[in-house]
């Protein structure tokens, strides 16, 4: 998914040099500006849809003008795969640099570098047949924080899907919200009894969204991350609270219960015997 970055398209690049041999589609909307560009620098491989059209498909959760946002493009991707007869697809945003493999070595936990990204692909999708998951994603540097010894590194996987999304065409889902899209539907579609999962051994990066031009920067500039996080408050009340994080430059942020958020799966301990 990309807007407004035709000459900066970082994921293409770094795809195509990592090994990656099979389809890319560039999905971008009919607002952009840089649409003749992006037709021009990669052809068929880009797709252009209506924005407009998905006005009232999904649910917004607020009243707000305009449409700068990235889930119109999130929700259009199902059709999209539908319609080219794809069975599997992997939604990206088009400012990562690298995925990579985290392995312990030592005390540390080390970076290797993927030698071929059609592999990790397909591994991928194996553990989304698997797993029988909604979607599943890539771990992120942040969930990582204190390395080796990480909590969730140690489980992994976690109950969370954000940043990338492999997906399967026939089983469709939809995001909801303006903004915080990712976190607002793994909430709330998790809290339904539907399985989103973080693989906890391979790791995206990705641009610092503030600090890059196009893309959602703009809209997070303008709203911040106070209201950004509270699209999920207002969907998922019951789970998902706003609380400060950060060490120097300290910034609200969504914070998820899980033990009030999803289901879980029960020891046979507590099952009730019936000696009649």
């Amino acid at each position: 998914l990309t807007y407004g970055r035709a000459n900066n398209v970082v994921t293409h690049r770094l795809l195509r040099k990592r090994g990656y041999t099979g389809k890319i589609y560039l999905i971008i909307d009919d607002t952009d500006t840089d649409q003749e560009i992006y037709k021009e620098l990669y052809g068929d491989e880009v797709i252009v849809f209506n924005k407009e059209s998905m006005r009232g498909t999904f649910d917004l959760a607020d009243n707000f003008k305009g449409n700068n946002v990235v889930v119109f493009a999130r929700n259009k991707v199902h059709d999209i795969a539908e319609s080219l007869g794809l069975n599997y697809f992997l939604v990206l945003d088009d400012d990562y640099s690298d995925i990579n493999i985290r392995v312990v070595e030592g005390e540390k936990l080390a970076t290797k570098r993927i030698s071929s990204y059609n592999k990790i692909f397909d591994l991928m999708i194996k553990y989304l047949d698997e797993s029988k998951a909604l979607t599943i994603a890539f771990g992120q540097a942040g969930d990582l924080i204190g390395g080796k010894d990480n909590a969730n590194f140690n489980k992994g996987f976690i109950r969370k899907a954000m940043n990338s999304f492999f997906c399967k065409t026939d089983n469709p889902f939809k995001f909801v919200g303006r903004i915080n899209e990712d976190t607002t539907t793994y909430t709330l579609l998790g809290s339904q009894g539907h399985l989103f999962l973080t693989i906890m051994g391979a790791i995206v990066i990705q641009q610092q969204t503030q600090k890059s031009e196009k893309g959602l920067t703009e809209i997070y500039l303008e709203l911040g991350t106070y209201v950004k996080s509270f699209y999920s408050v207002m969907v998922m009340p019951s789970a998902v609270s706003v609380a400060p994080m950060g060490t120097t430059n300290m910034r609200l942020h969504h914070r998820v219960s899980w033990n009030n958020c999803v289901p879980k799966i029960l020891s046979e301990d507590y099952k009730k015997v019936s000696y009649g």
